[in-house]
């Protein structure tokens, strides 16, 4: 059995990302233009102010109403109203797709490259995050298709690359140092 995740850096909602594979997933939804803990302390925020993380009902939620619970201060994200809507949009893939068991996703995948392609076709997922993700899963949960570690490229190695690598408030700043450093050299002049 997989132990704890560490990457919102709050107990309850790291016992949520640990014990319920929407809110992991949602937070990596979440975790894009944000600090990455609190990207990933979103999910326990919805499930407080909305009393479920059932994607059944986030799915049919009313809109407007939804997207106020997820836009009260502090709110779930920097775009709160906007996140609500990729959330509920989330949800529906994850409801009608895989009967609302997110789980499937990757228990079902036949591979690392077919876990990833999963990954990528929901809303909110580009080729980076869901990358990441699946690298998360398998460094963190277990969960380890055949060639997951091709299919993640350089999110698979040892290091801190990533939130797949946060176990602990000091891999969180490893991971800040490294993700500063690369902006830092993709802005840097290109020298002949």
């Amino acid at each position: 059995m997989p132990g704890p995740l560490h990457i919102a850096q709050e107990p309850r909602a790291d016992e949520l990302l640990s014990s319920d594979p929407f809110a992991l997933l949602a937070g990596m939804l979440l975790d894009q233009q944000f600090p990455m803990e609190r990207a990933f302390a979103g999910p326990l925020k919805v499930l407080d102010r909305f009393g479920t993380l059932d994607p059944a009902a986030i799915a049919t939620a009313d809109p407007d109403s939804f997207a106020d619970v997820c836009s009260t201060p502090p709110a779930i994200h920097r775009y709160g109203r906007s996140m609500a809507g990729r959330l509920q949009a989330l949800a529906s893939v994850v409801v009608d797709q895989y009967e609302g068991d997110t789980e499937r996703i990757w228990t079902e995948a036949t591979s690392g490259a077919d876990l990833v392609a999963r990954l990528k076709a929901l809303p909110g997922f580009g080729d980076a995050k869901a990358k990441i993700f699946a690298a998360l899963l398998a460094k963190q949960r277990d969960i380890t298709p055949r060639g997951w570690q091709s299919a993640v490229g350089d999110y698979g190695k040892k290091g801190f690359r990533s939130v797949a690598d946060v176990v602990d408030s000091e891999s969180l700043t490893k991971v800040r140092e490294f993700k500063k450093a690369q902006k830092a050299k993709a802005k840097a002049p290109v020298t002949k």
